[in-house]
């Protein structure tokens, strides 16, 4: 049987900042409240879409605290904490869970590139560090570091190791560990949400979601309700749109960003390094999601 700790449909939300560059909390709240009754029954806050790199633990707190006043019990609130230092990472999951959220996204630490079994202790000892329950993220294309299905299948083992968010593509690796174990598998990469979700997948954790979050919701009820040909016909019509926002070479929380402010919703820049998507690129986007949403299915 499939578990799914934090919900189906999850969006990877980007950190609203002012025209100035600083945190937006009332952009937040208002961002999230219409995730969430747009279909999202879980939001992913400080990720890679996040600009967790930029932010600081302070925000951080802020922004769980801000997004649990504006959904309330309607979704689950999951932080990430993770860091290349373990001790951070664990303050960050306490203040995390103080904060108001369900649980925490942790990240390989990055650029130290750990061997596995410095891995596998990295995370238990932050899921021993505070009552909240784990969604280890596996991105070896941006920490350098892949965490093995082997060292997965061990950590599996945990109690509050409940789930994974997949950036591996690799679908072997995943299905291996979901055919041995209880762990939530979602996706990280939208292509691979119907696709993971078919082989018993928990859902996905989407930044696209920021922009067309119920259409990717749509995806998973057409496939619940048995409706499997609906199912794929909604995935592909979001091809475009996944391909523009995640790999047109410029990181996701840039496209999402883009098209968030065009559309009228809270975003504000990126945070240096990171530099705003150019005039065509947005507009490309704005077009790609201009013909989604016209869609008679949409």
């Amino acid at each position: 049987m499939t578990t799914t700790p934090f919900g189906r449909a999850l969006c990877a939300m980007i950190t609203p900042f002012t025209g100035a560059g600083a945190l937006d909390l009332d952009g937040a709240r208002l961002l999230a409240d219409r995730l969430v009754s747009a279909g999202c029954d879980g939001l992913v806050l400080s990720g890679t879409t996040g600009e967790s790199p930029t932010t600081s633990d302070t925000e951080k707190a802020q922004l769980v605290a801000a997004v649990r006043d504006a959904v309330g019990d309607r979704a689950s609130v999951v932080a990430g904490v993770g860091t290349s230092d373990t001790r951070h990472t664990v303050e960050l999951a306490l203040a995390a869970e103080k904060a108001g959220a369900n649980g925490v996204l942790v990240v390989s630490p990055y650029y130290s590139r750990p061997p596995q079994d410095a891995l596998e202790a990295h995370f238990r000892e932050v899921a021993d560090g505070s009552g909240l329950p784990v969604m280890l993220y596996d991105i070896p294309s941006r920490t350098g570091v892949r965490i093995e299905p082997d060292t997965v299948l061990r950590l599996a083992e945990h109690p509050r190791i409940v789930a994974v968010k997949d950036c591996s593509h690799d679908f072997l690796g995943a299905q291996k560990v979901l055919s041995r174990t209880g762990l939530a598998y979602y996706a990280g990469s939208d292509e691979h949400n119907l696709a993971l979700y078919a082989v018993g997948g928990a859902g996905y954790v989407s930044t696209v979601a920021n922009v067309v979050p119920a259409h990717l919701r749509a995806v998973l009820d057409a496939f619940d309700a048995g409706d499997t040909t609906g199912a794929a016909r909604r995935q592909q019509r979001a091809t475009e749109l996944m391909e523009l926002m995640m790999a047109s070479d410029l990181p996701g929380t840039v496209t999402a960003k883009a098209l968030l402010g065009e559309i009228g919703l809270p975003a504000g820049p990126v945070r240096p390094p990171l530099r705003p998507a150019d005039r065509a690129t947005t507009d490309k986007l704005h077009a790609a999601y201009d013909r989604l949403i016209a869609d008679p299915e949409f």
